[in-house]
């Protein structure tokens, strides 16, 4: 057997291999399979009518094109199961995508877990490879979902989907969609923000109270951090106010500083320190102050696909 032949046969050998023991490992806790009603089965009623019914249209115009088959599942929870093995169960029961040419494409989205993942059928692996899936879920699905909007999050994912099999370039992504804060606690989030935001805080000071070319060389330096740890920690929107705050206040209060006696003292406290040997920064000091379950979409079943266990997963 040629050598690239008989690659490809042990790598989808070793996806079956692997789909099994997920399959196995989560029968004990195992959710149930649904029906196959439409091409968008919304268990978790997550969708709205308008929305079921725009990705039907979509994604029946897509097979009529195409013959790919692209299917929609939202299913409550997945009652302690891998995502992976509950998507492989449910793609082989449906048997999406045509027979020979397994050109299917499964996603599932569990919102108790926050958990979703895009299973592609072995013959769509070339044109929506695992990293393809993995980028829509990250860039495009995942804000929408961060956000509360199931029925963005699963247009613009299936959009994207159905972009990349047709050969048509990803839709763009936002700005704001890249940029969204991180999901921690209230005190983490508190204690990580007094933690970089004074080290920020300290060499801004820094920058205030160096004279010339230097503190404006600080100025410039700390913007992008200002802007990437507050969009990281309370989101852009919040970033934008930040940043501008700080671009804008720098300036005002380094004209305005050496006027003030504070600054004055500083001043030869630094003179006092520096002449003695001792180091050019002293700190301190001062006198100071949704719809139905699923869409129906009749005559409508699988073709007889299978998936080889490529595809991505993802969280939010």
């Amino acid at each position: 057997m040629p050598e690239a032949p008989r690659a490809r046969v042990t790598t989808r050998a070793a996806r079956w291999l692997t789909l099994g023991i997920l399959v196995v490992a989560g029968a004990a806790h195992a959710a149930a399979v649904p029906s196959l009603s439409g091409r968008v089965v919304d268990g978790a009623s997550i969708l709205k009518p308008a929305t079921r019914d725009q990705l039907t249209a979509t994604l029946a115009a897509h097979e009529r094109s195409t013959s790919n088959q692209i299917v929609v599942l939202t299913t409550p929870t997945l009652a302690g199961e891998q995502i992976e093995g509950y998507a492989a169960r449910v793609f082989a029961a449906w048997k999406l995508g045509q027979k020979g040419k397994d050109n299917g494409v499964l996603v599932v989205v569990a919102p108790r877990d926050r958990r979703m993942r895009i299973e592609v059928g072995y013959g769509l692996e070339a044109t929506l490879p695992d990293a393809a899936a993995g980028r829509i879920i990250s860039d495009v699905m995942t804000p929408r979902f961060k956000a509360g909007d199931y029925d963005l999050g699963v247009s613009d994912g299936v959009n994207a989907i159905v972009a990349a099999l047709e050969g048509r370039p990803a839709p763009r992504v936002s700005l704001t969609s890249r940029f969204h804060r991180a999901e921690l606690p209230w005190w983490q989030t508190l204690l990580i923000s007094l933690f970089i935001f004074g080290i920020i805080g300290l060499f801004t000071m820094s920058g205030l109270m160096t004279p010339g070319g230097g503190g404006w060389f600080l100025y410039v330096f700390l913007i992008p951090f200002w802007g990437v740890f507050s969009a990281a920690l309370f989101g852009l929107p919040v970033a934008c106010v930040v940043l501008g705050t700080y671009l804008v206040g720098f300036p005002i209060v380094r004209a305005r500083l050496p006027r003030t006696d504070w600054y004055r003292r500083m001043s030869e406290r630094l003179k006092i320190r520096a002449g003695a040997g001792g180091p050019g920064f002293v700190g301190g000091g001062g006198d100071g102050s949704s719809g139905g379950s699923s869409s129906s979409d009749s005559g409508f079943s699988g073709g007889g696909g299978s998936s080889g266990g490529g595809g991505a997963s993802g969280s939010w």
